[in-house]
């Protein structure tokens, strides 16, 4: 009886909890992504800045963003501190986020290979062109040619792709979920 009574006294209080407002990131119909208060996000706004930052709070389609300025600063022992120098205080509404994130590095990197492509071709061409100049009788038309082909591939390997989840395209977009009482 005297292990029932506390448990019963235990057990009859409840707790409400009203669950905050969210934001959805969807690709067509499926949810990619749920953005909640207290995560951290990265994004680029429609005024081209990019931003990461902790969400403090979701409320009115809005976004009350506190970003952090952080400094290692050394100390006597040759190492380094951690400091927190400051923080900046945002508020965006949702609709001024133009991508999220950045893309994830998986497997083959297009960008990467491409951009060595197009300096190899590019040292490949005027290397021959060089060639052309001094003893036309060693020059390789089709080297040229092929160098040039190559370094115009990896231009537009390198430029291909974006950074982020861009809204909008390829049928991404931000979908505001308001969870309060007080349906307007």
């Amino acid at each position: 009886m005297k292990i029932i009574l506390p448990l019963l006294i235990l057990f009859s209080f409840t707790a409400h909890a009203q669950i905050a407002d969210f934001i959805l990131l969807k690709k067509g119909a499926k949810t990619i992504k749920t953005i909640y208060a207290d995560n951290d996000i990265s994004f680029t706004t429609t005024s081209g800045s990019y931003l990461t930052a902790h969400i403090n709070a979701i409320k009115n389609d809005s976004l009350f963003l506190q970003q952090y300025v952080i400094r290692y600063l050394p100390t006597t022992l040759g190492t380094y501190i951690i400091d927190t120098a400051g923080s900046y205080r945002y508020i965006y509404h949702y609709n001024q986020i133009m991508a999220i994130g950045k893309a994830e590095k998986k497997g083959f990197n297009t960008k990467g290979s491409g951009a060595s492509l197009f300096g190899g071709g590019i040292l490949l061409t005027v290397a021959s062109g060089v060639v052309w100049l001094v003893d036309r009788k060693k020059f390789s038309a089709p080297l040229m040619i092929a160098s040039a082909a190559l370094a115009t591939a990896g231009y537009f390997m390198a430029k291909g792709g974006s950074s982020g989840m861009v809204i909008g395209k390829k049928g991404y977009k931000l979908v505001y979920m308001n969870m309060s009482n007080n349906k307007k």
